[in-house]
């Protein structure tokens, strides 16, 4: 089965990390749900603007700073992922400490090389 990933910060704007990584994703056949500021559609996902209670979630893949993620700290561990992907300039240690308590793993990569290099 694909990994299914939420992509946290996802932008409508094209030259956008969380967006060239929705379609990278999709094109790789991962099912993806996302959450950002905006809603719309990227590739065929559409981007919600609340905490959704996503389902069978494996992944979840960072595109907001440290400061930002702590307001989602509490909803990422409900979805209770396998893991946590800190893309870079996501790195967040506190964050990091609280998964670990939990039993989510936390990985410091970038979700398009990981993809690049199958190793997603």
């Amino acid at each position: 089965m694909k990994k299914k990933t939420l992509v946290l910060g996802a932008s409508l704007n094209e030259n956008r990390y969380s967006n060239i990584a929705i379609k990278r994703l999709r094109g790789k056949e991962v099912p993806v749900v996302a959450i950002g500021l905006r809603v719309g559609v990227v590739a065929d996902v559409t981007i919600a603007t609340e905490k959704v209670d996503f389902k069978d979630i494996n992944t979840v893949t960072l595109y907001l700073n440290p400061t930002r993620q702590v307001a989602y700290y509490n909803y990422i561990i409900s979805l209770k992922p396998k893991r946590v992907i800190f893309n870079p300039g996501t790195e967040n240690m506190d964050f990091i400490k609280l998964l670990k308590e939990n039993n989510i793993e936390s990985e410091i990569a970038c979700t398009l090389v990981l993809l690049s290099t199958n190793q997603y």
